[in-house]
Protein backbone atom coordinates (compact mmCIF):
# COMPACT_ATOMS: atom_id res chain seq x y z
CA UNK A 1 0.00 0.00 0.00
CA UNK A 2 1.37 3.38 -1.02
CA UNK A 3 1.16 6.42 1.21
CA UNK A 4 1.93 10.08 0.60
CA UNK A 5 5.15 11.58 1.91
CA UNK A 6 4.89 13.37 5.27
CA UNK A 7 5.14 17.13 5.14
CA UNK A 8 6.80 17.72 8.52
CA UNK A 9 10.26 19.27 8.60
CA UNK A 10 13.38 17.09 8.60
CA UNK A 11 14.57 15.89 11.97
CA UNK A 12 17.51 17.83 13.34
CA UNK A 13 19.01 15.49 15.87
CA UNK A 14 21.62 17.93 17.12
CA UNK A 15 19.47 21.03 17.67
CA UNK A 16 20.50 22.69 20.89
CA UNK A 17 23.64 20.66 21.34
CA UNK A 18 27.14 21.91 20.86
CA UNK A 19 29.52 20.49 18.30
CA UNK A 20 31.56 18.66 20.93
CA UNK A 21 28.48 16.94 22.33
CA UNK A 22 27.20 16.06 18.88
CA UNK A 23 30.49 14.52 17.81
CA UNK A 24 30.61 12.57 21.06
CA UNK A 25 27.12 11.19 20.44
CA UNK A 26 28.04 10.05 16.95
CA UNK A 27 31.29 8.49 18.13
CA UNK A 28 29.31 6.61 20.73
CA UNK A 29 27.07 5.27 17.96
CA UNK A 30 30.15 4.04 16.10
CA UNK A 31 31.30 2.21 19.23
CA UNK A 32 27.88 0.60 19.59
CA UNK A 33 27.96 -0.67 16.02
CA UNK A 34 31.43 -2.14 16.43
CA UNK A 35 30.52 -3.77 19.73
CA UNK A 36 27.78 -5.73 18.00
CA UNK A 37 30.09 -6.72 15.13
CA UNK A 38 29.06 -4.16 12.47
CA UNK A 39 31.61 -2.06 10.60
CA UNK A 40 30.57 1.61 10.18
CA UNK A 41 33.18 2.05 7.42
CA UNK A 42 32.95 -0.98 5.08
CA UNK A 43 35.44 -1.44 2.27
CA UNK A 44 33.13 -1.23 -0.73
CA UNK A 45 29.58 -1.24 -2.05
CA UNK A 46 28.51 -2.56 -5.44
CA UNK A 47 26.02 -0.11 -6.89
CA UNK A 48 24.13 -0.76 -10.10
CA UNK A 49 22.97 2.78 -10.87
CA UNK A 50 23.79 6.36 -10.02
CA UNK A 51 20.84 8.41 -8.82
CA UNK A 52 20.90 10.30 -12.10
CA UNK A 53 20.68 7.03 -14.02
CA UNK A 54 17.64 6.01 -11.98
CA UNK A 55 15.99 9.33 -12.80
CA UNK A 56 16.96 9.04 -16.44
CA UNK A 57 15.52 5.56 -16.82
CA UNK A 58 12.41 5.74 -14.65
CA UNK A 59 11.74 9.46 -14.29
CA UNK A 60 8.53 9.27 -16.34
CA UNK A 61 6.74 6.71 -14.17
CA UNK A 62 3.18 7.64 -13.33
CA UNK A 63 2.33 8.59 -9.77
CA UNK A 64 1.51 5.65 -7.50
CA UNK A 65 3.49 3.08 -9.50
CA UNK A 66 5.43 0.19 -8.01
CA UNK A 67 7.84 -1.75 -10.20
CA UNK A 68 9.93 -4.89 -9.89
CA UNK A 69 13.05 -3.16 -11.18
CA UNK A 70 15.77 -3.77 -8.61
CA UNK A 71 18.58 -1.26 -8.14
CA UNK A 72 21.53 -0.77 -5.83
CA UNK A 73 22.27 2.91 -5.17
CA UNK A 74 24.47 4.88 -2.79
CA UNK A 75 24.51 8.43 -1.49
CA UNK A 76 24.79 10.83 1.42
CA UNK A 77 21.70 11.28 3.60
CA UNK A 78 20.63 14.92 3.20
CA UNK A 79 17.11 14.78 4.66
CA UNK A 80 15.30 12.27 6.86
CA UNK A 81 11.67 12.26 7.93
CA UNK A 82 10.26 9.73 10.36
CA UNK A 83 6.59 8.85 9.97
CA UNK A 84 6.16 6.06 12.47
CA UNK A 85 6.51 2.85 10.54
CA UNK A 86 7.91 4.65 7.50
CA UNK A 87 11.04 6.70 7.01
CA UNK A 88 11.49 8.97 4.00
CA UNK A 89 15.07 10.00 3.30
CA UNK A 90 16.73 12.01 0.55
CA UNK A 91 20.14 10.81 -0.57
CA UNK A 92 22.59 12.60 -2.85
CA UNK A 93 25.39 11.45 -5.11
CA UNK A 94 27.33 13.32 -7.78
CA UNK A 95 24.47 13.04 -10.27
CA UNK A 96 21.66 14.36 -8.06
CA UNK A 97 19.15 13.54 -5.33
CA UNK A 98 16.64 10.72 -4.89
CA UNK A 99 14.10 9.78 -2.27
CA UNK A 100 14.22 6.57 -0.25
CA UNK A 101 10.99 4.92 0.87
CA UNK A 102 11.86 2.76 3.87
CA UNK A 103 9.17 0.58 5.45
CA UNK A 104 9.55 -1.21 8.76
CA UNK A 105 7.42 -4.04 7.39
CA UNK A 106 9.83 -4.56 4.50
CA UNK A 107 13.28 -4.27 6.10
CA UNK A 108 12.45 -5.63 9.57
CA UNK A 109 12.44 -4.20 13.07
CA UNK A 110 16.19 -4.17 13.78
CA UNK A 111 17.18 -2.74 10.40
CA UNK A 112 14.46 -0.12 10.74
CA UNK A 113 15.86 1.00 14.10
CA UNK A 114 19.28 1.37 12.45
CA UNK A 115 17.70 3.53 9.76
CA UNK A 116 16.08 5.71 12.41
CA UNK A 117 19.51 6.05 14.04
CA UNK A 118 21.10 7.40 10.86
CA UNK A 119 22.31 10.99 10.98
CA UNK A 120 22.22 13.58 8.26
CA UNK A 121 25.53 13.36 6.43
CA UNK A 122 25.87 9.57 6.73
CA UNK A 123 26.62 7.66 3.55
CA UNK A 124 24.36 4.68 2.85
CA UNK A 125 24.08 1.94 0.26
CA UNK A 126 20.55 0.86 -0.57
CA UNK A 127 19.08 -2.07 -2.45
CA UNK A 128 15.45 -1.94 -3.44
CA UNK A 129 12.90 -1.47 -6.20
CA UNK A 130 11.92 1.61 -8.17
CA UNK A 131 8.59 3.22 -7.39
CA UNK A 132 6.72 6.51 -7.30
CA UNK A 133 4.62 7.79 -4.43
CA UNK A 134 1.08 8.99 -4.86
CA UNK A 135 2.44 12.51 -5.21
CA UNK A 136 4.61 11.29 -8.08
CA UNK A 137 7.96 11.41 -6.27
CA UNK A 138 10.38 8.92 -7.83
CA UNK A 139 11.76 6.76 -5.02
CA UNK A 140 13.56 3.55 -4.22
CA UNK A 141 11.63 1.23 -1.94
CA UNK A 142 14.41 -0.13 0.22
CA UNK A 143 14.87 -3.81 0.97
CA UNK A 144 18.25 -3.27 2.65
CA UNK A 145 20.03 -0.16 3.93
CA UNK A 146 23.74 -0.39 4.71
CA UNK A 147 25.81 2.27 6.46
CA UNK A 148 28.84 3.04 4.25
CA UNK A 149 30.46 5.87 6.23
CA UNK A 150 29.39 7.39 9.52
CA UNK A 151 29.62 11.19 9.56
CA UNK A 152 31.08 12.33 12.87
CA UNK A 153 30.62 16.03 12.14
CA UNK A 154 27.08 17.33 11.38
CA UNK A 155 26.29 18.92 8.04
CA UNK A 156 26.59 22.70 7.85
CA UNK A 157 23.36 24.60 8.26
CA UNK A 158 22.26 25.19 4.67
CA UNK A 159 20.97 28.69 5.33
CA UNK A 160 23.45 29.99 7.89
CA UNK A 161 26.62 27.90 7.90
CA UNK A 162 27.57 28.61 4.29
CA UNK A 163 26.94 32.33 4.05
CA UNK A 164 30.52 33.13 5.04
CA UNK A 165 32.48 33.27 1.79
CA UNK A 166 35.82 32.45 3.40
CA UNK A 167 34.31 29.33 4.99
CA UNK A 168 32.91 28.24 1.62
CA UNK A 169 36.32 28.42 -0.03
CA UNK A 170 38.25 27.04 2.93
CA UNK A 171 35.90 24.11 3.47
CA UNK A 172 35.08 23.37 -0.16
CA UNK A 173 33.96 19.86 0.77
CA UNK A 174 31.15 21.35 2.85
CA UNK A 175 30.36 23.91 0.14
CA UNK A 176 29.95 21.14 -2.44
CA UNK A 177 27.75 19.12 -0.09
CA UNK A 178 25.30 21.92 0.54
CA UNK A 179 25.55 24.34 -2.36
CA UNK A 180 23.93 23.43 -5.68
CA UNK A 181 25.46 26.50 -7.30
CA UNK A 182 29.00 25.46 -6.35
CA UNK A 183 28.48 22.08 -7.97
CA UNK A 184 27.08 23.75 -11.10
CA UNK A 185 30.09 26.03 -11.42
CA UNK A 186 32.54 23.14 -11.29
CA UNK A 187 30.48 21.14 -13.77
CA UNK A 188 30.83 24.11 -16.14
CA UNK A 189 34.59 24.22 -15.54
CA UNK A 190 34.92 20.48 -16.23
CA UNK A 191 32.93 20.71 -19.45
CA UNK A 192 34.95 23.68 -20.72
CA UNK A 193 38.27 21.88 -20.24
CA UNK A 194 36.89 18.70 -21.80
CA UNK A 195 35.62 20.73 -24.76
CA UNK A 196 39.03 22.33 -25.31
CA UNK A 197 40.64 18.89 -25.39
CA UNK A 198 38.14 17.56 -27.90
CA UNK A 199 38.56 20.56 -30.20
CA UNK A 200 42.35 20.43 -30.09
CA UNK A 201 42.40 16.66 -30.64
CA UNK A 202 40.18 17.10 -33.69
CA UNK A 203 42.60 19.71 -35.07
CA UNK A 204 45.64 17.46 -34.74
CA UNK A 205 47.22 18.79 -31.55
CA UNK A 206 49.12 16.49 -29.21
CA UNK A 207 48.66 16.94 -25.46
CA UNK A 208 51.96 16.90 -23.57
CA UNK A 209 53.32 17.50 -20.07
CA UNK A 210 56.28 19.75 -19.34
CA UNK A 211 58.26 20.38 -16.13
CA UNK A 212 56.85 22.35 -13.22
CA UNK A 213 60.31 22.97 -11.77
CA UNK A 214 62.39 25.32 -13.94
CA UNK A 215 66.00 26.45 -13.78
CA UNK A 216 65.05 29.73 -15.46
CA UNK A 217 61.51 31.09 -14.99
CA UNK A 218 60.44 32.33 -18.40
CA UNK A 219 57.58 32.76 -20.81
CA UNK A 220 55.85 35.59 -18.95
CA UNK A 221 56.43 38.70 -16.86
CA UNK A 222 55.82 37.49 -13.30
CA UNK A 223 57.58 37.02 -9.98
CA UNK A 224 58.26 33.28 -9.49
CA UNK A 225 58.07 31.09 -6.43
CA UNK A 226 61.52 29.79 -5.46
CA UNK A 227 62.26 26.36 -4.06
CA UNK A 228 65.36 24.26 -3.38
CA UNK A 229 66.32 20.78 -4.54
CA UNK A 230 68.37 19.32 -1.70
CA UNK A 231 70.02 16.42 -3.53
CA UNK A 232 71.30 18.61 -6.35
CA UNK A 233 71.77 21.62 -4.03
CA UNK A 234 70.00 23.64 -6.70
CA UNK A 235 67.67 26.63 -6.60
CA UNK A 236 64.61 26.02 -8.79
CA UNK A 237 61.47 27.99 -9.66
CA UNK A 238 57.88 26.91 -10.02
CA UNK A 239 56.89 27.62 -13.61
CA UNK A 240 55.26 30.92 -14.46
CA UNK A 241 54.31 29.78 -17.97
CA UNK A 242 54.30 26.69 -20.17
CA UNK A 243 55.72 28.44 -23.19
CA UNK A 244 59.43 27.78 -23.48
CA UNK A 245 59.30 24.01 -23.04
CA UNK A 246 56.41 23.69 -25.48
CA UNK A 247 58.36 25.63 -28.11
CA UNK A 248 61.30 23.29 -27.58
CA UNK A 249 58.91 20.56 -28.75
CA UNK A 250 58.12 22.55 -31.90
CA UNK A 251 61.88 22.63 -32.54
CA UNK A 252 61.83 18.87 -32.04
CA UNK A 253 59.27 18.48 -34.83
CA UNK A 254 56.01 17.79 -32.98
CA UNK A 255 54.43 20.69 -34.93
CA UNK A 256 51.16 21.00 -32.95
CA UNK A 257 51.33 20.67 -29.17
CA UNK A 258 49.34 21.87 -26.18
CA UNK A 259 49.28 21.55 -22.42
CA UNK A 260 46.65 22.31 -19.82
CA UNK A 261 48.66 22.83 -16.68
CA UNK A 262 49.04 24.56 -13.37
CA UNK A 263 50.98 27.86 -13.32
CA UNK A 264 52.47 29.57 -10.26
CA UNK A 265 53.02 33.30 -9.93
CA UNK A 266 54.15 34.94 -6.70
CA UNK A 267 51.69 37.80 -6.96
CA UNK A 268 48.76 39.34 -5.16
CA UNK A 269 45.37 37.74 -4.60
CA UNK A 270 42.21 39.33 -5.95
CA UNK A 271 38.91 38.44 -7.57
CA UNK A 272 40.89 37.88 -10.79
CA UNK A 273 44.19 36.49 -9.47
CA UNK A 274 45.20 33.38 -7.58
CA UNK A 275 48.88 32.49 -7.08
CA UNK A 276 48.30 29.14 -8.78
CA UNK A 277 45.96 28.85 -11.73
CA UNK A 278 45.34 26.78 -14.85
CA UNK A 279 46.57 27.70 -18.32
CA UNK A 280 46.08 26.12 -21.70
CA UNK A 281 48.96 26.87 -24.04
CA UNK A 282 49.26 25.65 -27.63
CA UNK A 283 51.85 26.07 -30.35
CA UNK A 284 51.33 25.46 -34.06
CA UNK A 285 54.12 25.27 -36.61
CA UNK A 286 53.75 27.18 -39.89
CA UNK A 287 51.11 29.51 -38.37
CA UNK A 288 51.13 33.10 -37.15
CA UNK A 289 49.02 35.28 -34.87
CA UNK A 290 46.07 35.28 -37.25
CA UNK A 291 45.53 31.53 -36.87
CA UNK A 292 45.95 31.95 -33.12
CA UNK A 293 43.12 34.50 -32.95
CA UNK A 294 40.94 32.23 -35.09
CA UNK A 295 41.49 29.17 -32.91
CA UNK A 296 40.90 31.23 -29.75
CA UNK A 297 37.41 32.04 -31.00
CA UNK A 298 36.73 28.43 -31.97
CA UNK A 299 37.85 27.06 -28.61
CA UNK A 300 35.82 29.46 -26.45
CA UNK A 301 32.67 29.46 -28.60
CA UNK A 302 32.60 25.65 -28.73
CA UNK A 303 33.43 25.55 -25.03
CA UNK A 304 30.34 27.66 -24.33
CA UNK A 305 28.14 25.35 -26.41
CA UNK A 306 29.45 22.29 -24.61
CA UNK A 307 29.46 23.73 -21.09
CA UNK A 308 26.26 25.79 -20.92
CA UNK A 309 24.40 24.81 -24.08
CA UNK A 310 24.43 28.29 -25.59
CA UNK A 311 26.84 30.94 -26.85
CA UNK A 312 24.79 33.73 -25.26
CA UNK A 313 26.07 35.09 -21.94
CA UNK A 314 25.30 38.13 -19.83
CA UNK A 315 28.12 40.56 -19.11
CA UNK A 316 27.47 43.62 -16.92
CA UNK A 317 23.77 43.34 -17.69
CA UNK A 318 24.43 43.22 -21.43
CA UNK A 319 23.47 40.20 -23.53
CA UNK A 320 26.48 39.05 -25.55
CA UNK A 321 26.53 36.31 -28.18
CA UNK A 322 30.04 34.85 -28.19
CA UNK A 323 29.38 33.47 -31.67
CA UNK A 324 29.38 36.99 -33.13
CA UNK A 325 32.73 37.90 -34.77
CA UNK A 326 35.25 39.31 -32.32
CA UNK A 327 36.71 42.71 -33.29
CA UNK A 328 40.47 43.29 -33.48
CA UNK A 329 41.91 46.68 -32.49
CA UNK A 330 45.50 47.79 -31.94
CA UNK A 331 46.53 48.78 -28.42
CA UNK A 332 47.94 52.12 -29.62
CA UNK A 333 44.66 52.83 -31.44
CA UNK A 334 42.72 52.13 -28.23
CA UNK A 335 44.89 54.61 -26.35
CA UNK A 336 44.78 57.24 -29.10
CA UNK A 337 41.00 57.00 -29.39
CA UNK A 338 40.45 57.19 -25.64
CA UNK A 339 42.86 60.08 -24.99
CA UNK A 340 42.15 61.94 -28.23
CA UNK A 341 45.80 62.29 -29.22
CA UNK A 342 48.54 60.34 -30.98
CA UNK A 343 50.37 57.86 -28.75
CA UNK A 344 53.13 55.47 -29.89
CA UNK A 345 56.07 53.79 -28.13
CA UNK A 346 58.47 55.47 -30.59
CA UNK A 347 57.71 58.86 -29.07
CA UNK A 348 60.27 60.38 -26.67
CA UNK A 349 60.05 58.79 -23.24
CA UNK A 350 59.81 62.24 -21.63
CA UNK A 351 56.67 63.02 -23.64
CA UNK A 352 55.03 59.72 -22.65
CA UNK A 353 55.93 60.28 -19.00
CA UNK A 354 54.26 63.71 -19.09
CA UNK A 355 51.20 62.13 -20.67
CA UNK A 356 51.15 59.47 -17.96
CA UNK A 357 51.33 62.18 -15.30
CA UNK A 358 48.43 64.03 -16.95
CA UNK A 359 46.38 60.83 -16.91
CA UNK A 360 47.37 60.03 -13.30
CA UNK A 361 49.10 56.85 -14.43
CA UNK A 362 52.06 55.95 -12.17
CA UNK A 363 55.33 54.95 -13.84
CA UNK A 364 58.84 53.88 -12.92
CA UNK A 365 62.18 55.30 -13.99
CA UNK A 366 63.36 52.20 -15.87
CA UNK A 367 60.25 52.00 -18.07
CA UNK A 368 60.62 52.68 -21.75
CA UNK A 369 58.00 53.98 -24.16
CA UNK A 370 56.42 50.57 -24.70
CA UNK A 371 55.81 49.98 -21.01
CA UNK A 372 54.35 53.47 -20.66
CA UNK A 373 51.91 52.83 -23.52
CA UNK A 374 50.83 49.59 -21.86
CA UNK A 375 50.30 51.41 -18.55
CA UNK A 376 48.13 54.03 -20.27
CA UNK A 377 46.07 51.29 -21.90
CA UNK A 378 45.58 49.40 -18.63
CA UNK A 379 44.52 52.50 -16.71
CA UNK A 380 42.39 54.26 -19.33
CA UNK A 381 41.11 51.65 -21.82
CA UNK A 382 40.94 48.17 -20.34
CA UNK A 383 37.91 48.73 -18.15
CA UNK A 384 35.72 49.81 -21.06
CA UNK A 385 36.06 46.51 -22.95
CA UNK A 386 32.92 44.42 -22.40
CA UNK A 387 32.42 42.20 -25.47
CA UNK A 388 35.17 39.82 -26.64
CA UNK A 389 37.88 41.97 -28.23
CA UNK A 390 41.36 41.20 -29.51
CA UNK A 391 43.76 43.96 -28.48
CA UNK A 392 46.67 43.71 -30.91
CA UNK A 393 50.11 45.11 -31.64
CA UNK A 394 51.75 45.19 -28.22
CA UNK A 395 54.98 47.18 -27.89
CA UNK A 396 58.20 45.21 -28.41
CA UNK A 397 59.49 46.25 -24.98
CA UNK A 398 56.80 44.24 -23.17
CA UNK A 399 56.76 41.30 -25.61
CA UNK A 400 60.18 39.61 -25.48
CA UNK A 401 59.03 36.38 -27.15
CA UNK A 402 56.88 37.81 -29.96
CA UNK A 403 57.95 38.65 -33.50
CA UNK A 404 58.20 42.28 -34.47
CA UNK A 405 55.32 43.62 -36.53
CA UNK A 406 56.02 43.32 -40.26
CA UNK A 407 55.40 47.03 -40.71
CA UNK A 408 56.42 48.60 -37.38
CA UNK A 409 59.51 47.46 -35.41
CA UNK A 410 58.25 49.24 -32.27
CA UNK A 411 55.30 46.82 -32.11
CA UNK A 412 54.86 43.06 -32.24
CA UNK A 413 52.46 40.59 -33.78
CA UNK A 414 50.92 39.93 -30.40
CA UNK A 415 47.35 40.05 -29.14
CA UNK A 416 45.46 39.75 -25.88
CA UNK A 417 41.82 38.72 -25.70
CA UNK A 418 39.75 40.82 -23.30
CA UNK A 419 36.22 40.03 -22.17
CA UNK A 420 34.54 42.06 -19.43
CA UNK A 421 37.83 43.97 -19.02
CA UNK A 422 39.57 40.70 -18.08
CA UNK A 423 42.51 39.35 -20.03
CA UNK A 424 41.42 35.87 -21.10
CA UNK A 425 44.10 34.94 -23.61
CA UNK A 426 47.45 36.00 -25.00
CA UNK A 427 49.11 34.95 -28.23
CA UNK A 428 51.52 35.94 -30.96
CA UNK A 429 53.65 35.10 -33.91
CA UNK A 430 56.56 33.49 -32.10
CA UNK A 431 60.03 34.99 -32.32
CA UNK A 432 62.22 32.27 -33.86
CA UNK A 433 65.42 34.21 -34.65
CA UNK A 434 67.94 33.06 -31.99
CA UNK A 435 70.14 36.15 -32.39
CA UNK A 436 67.25 38.56 -31.88
CA UNK A 437 65.88 36.38 -29.06
CA UNK A 438 69.21 36.60 -27.23
CA UNK A 439 69.12 40.38 -27.49
CA UNK A 440 65.56 40.44 -26.14
CA UNK A 441 66.57 38.16 -23.25
CA UNK A 442 69.54 40.41 -22.46
CA UNK A 443 67.23 43.43 -22.43
CA UNK A 444 64.99 41.53 -20.03
CA UNK A 445 67.94 40.72 -17.79
CA UNK A 446 68.99 44.38 -17.76
CA UNK A 447 65.49 45.50 -16.81
CA UNK A 448 65.44 42.91 -14.03
CA UNK A 449 68.75 44.14 -12.69
CA UNK A 450 67.40 47.69 -12.86
CA UNK A 451 64.67 46.75 -10.40
CA UNK A 452 61.80 45.13 -12.32
CA UNK A 453 61.45 41.83 -10.45
CA UNK A 454 58.91 40.45 -12.94
CA UNK A 455 61.23 40.61 -15.94
CA UNK A 456 62.95 37.54 -17.33
CA UNK A 457 66.51 36.27 -17.61
CA UNK A 458 68.66 34.68 -20.32
CA UNK A 459 67.61 31.06 -20.89
CA UNK A 460 70.65 29.55 -22.58
CA UNK A 461 69.08 26.14 -23.23
CA UNK A 462 66.10 27.71 -24.96
CA UNK A 463 68.46 29.75 -27.12
CA UNK A 464 70.34 26.57 -27.97
CA UNK A 465 67.07 24.98 -29.06
CA UNK A 466 66.29 27.96 -31.30
CA UNK A 467 69.73 27.63 -32.88
CA UNK A 468 68.64 24.23 -34.22
CA UNK A 469 65.85 26.08 -36.06
CA UNK A 470 62.22 26.63 -35.12
CA UNK A 471 59.81 26.99 -38.06
CA UNK A 472 57.34 29.87 -38.26
CA UNK A 473 55.07 29.28 -35.28
CA UNK A 474 51.97 30.73 -33.69
CA UNK A 475 51.43 30.45 -29.94
CA UNK A 476 48.47 30.96 -27.65
CA UNK A 477 47.75 30.91 -23.92
CA UNK A 478 44.24 30.95 -22.42
CA UNK A 479 43.42 31.27 -18.72
CA UNK A 480 41.03 28.39 -18.08
CA UNK A 481 39.86 29.79 -14.75
CA UNK A 482 38.74 33.04 -16.38
CA UNK A 483 36.93 31.20 -19.18
CA UNK A 484 35.11 29.20 -16.50
CA UNK A 485 34.24 32.45 -14.69
CA UNK A 486 32.80 33.90 -17.89
CA UNK A 487 30.65 30.89 -18.74
CA UNK A 488 29.56 30.12 -15.18
CA UNK A 489 28.61 33.77 -14.64
CA UNK A 490 30.67 34.35 -11.49
CA UNK A 491 32.79 37.37 -10.54
CA UNK A 492 35.56 35.84 -8.42
CA UNK A 493 38.26 33.43 -9.53
CA UNK A 494 37.91 31.70 -6.16
CA UNK A 495 34.50 30.44 -7.28
CA UNK A 496 36.06 28.34 -10.06
CA UNK A 497 39.14 27.03 -8.20
CA UNK A 498 38.28 24.17 -5.88
CA UNK A 499 40.90 25.11 -3.30
CA UNK A 500 41.98 28.75 -3.78
CA UNK A 501 44.93 30.18 -1.88
CA UNK A 502 43.84 31.64 1.47
CA UNK A 503 45.52 32.95 4.57
CA UNK A 504 46.08 30.26 7.22
CA UNK A 505 43.03 29.60 9.36
CA UNK A 506 43.40 31.40 12.67
CA UNK A 507 41.38 29.03 14.81
CA UNK A 508 41.06 25.68 13.03
CA UNK A 509 38.09 23.57 14.03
Amino acid sequence: MLVDEPTDTPDDQHTGSGLVAEKARRLHRIAELRERGDEPYPYRFDRSHTLGEVRGKWGELEAGTETEHEVAIAGRVMLKRDSGKLVFATVRDRSGDLQLFISKAVIGDDAFEDVKALDLGDWVGVQGTVMTTRKGELSVKASTVELLAKAIRPLPDKWHGLTDVDTRFRQRYADLMMNDEARRVFEVRHEVISSFRRTLHAEGFIEVETPVLHHEPGGAHARPFVTHHHTLDLELHLRIALELHLKRLIVGGLERVYEIGRIFRNEGISTRHNPEFTMMELYQAFADWNEMMDITERLIVQGARDAIGTTVVEIRGETVDLADPWPRMAMVDHVCETLGREVHPSQPVEDLRRLADEQEVPWEEHWGGGKLVEALFEKRCEHDIVRPTFVTGHPTEISPLARADRDDPWLTERFELFIDSREIGNGYSELNDPVEQRQRFEDEQAAKEAGDSERGTVDEDYLRALEYGMPPTGGLGIGMDRVAMLLAGVDSIKEVILFPTLRPEQEPH
